[in-house]
């Protein structure tokens, strides 16, 4: 869009709905993590060391 002279209004618009829709991905892989896997460490007794590695996950993708 840059290349093409898009005004930079409608660039940022474009750049905002990439960003909302990586997010809404990311909750979908979050609350899809949360009903399955956690739940399933817990019942193996796993649960620190998933817990563990979604903080690690969650710290990636927050930042």
């Amino acid at each position: 869009m840059v290349e093409n002279g898009k005004p930079c209004p409608e660039v940022l618009i474009q750049i905002a709905a990439v960003r909302s829709a990586v997010n809404s991905v990311g909750r979908i892989i979050l609350e899809d993590h949360l009903k399955g896997c956690l739940q399933e460490a817990v019942k193996n007794g796993n649960f620190e060391n998933a817990y563990s590695e979604l903080e690690k996950s969650l710290d990636r993708f927050i930042s």
